[in-house]
C-alpha cells in the first residue's frame, strides 16, 4: 500500500486512516521515527523494548560450544594483553 502525503509548515504529517487501522495504530500513541538508509520509517512504540527486541540474536552463535567458546576467547585475551611489569 502506498500514499503520498504532504509535510506541513510545522514539519508534520497526517497518516492516511487506512494504514492507522491496518497497523492498529490509534490516536494519540507515541510512535517510533528513524532514519535507515535514507529512508524514514516510522513504526509504533513498542509496550515493551525487552519483548520486542527478545530473540534478535537468535542463531548467532548456532552451533557453537559455548564453553569452548569462552575458552578460545580467554586464551586470545591473554596472548594479546601485555606484560604487567
Amino acid at each position: 500500500m502506498s500514499k503520498t502525503v504532504k509535510l506541513s509548515s510545522k514539519r508534520q504529517i497526517a497518516i492516511p486512516r487506512a494504514f492507522c487501522d491496518h497497523l492498529g495504530i490509534k490516536v494519540g500513541e507515541n510512535l517510533v521515527i528513524e532514519e535507515v538508509q535514507g529512508r524514514l520509517i516510522i513504526q509504533p512504540k513498542p509496550r515493551s523494548y525487552t519483548a520486542a527486541l527478545k530473540g534478535l540474536g537468535q542463531g548467532v552463535l548456532k552451533g557453537l560450544d559455548p564453553l569452548n567458546y569462552i575458552r578460545q576467547e580467554r586464551a586470545q585475551w591473554d596472548k594479546n594483553r601485555s606484560p604487567s611489569h
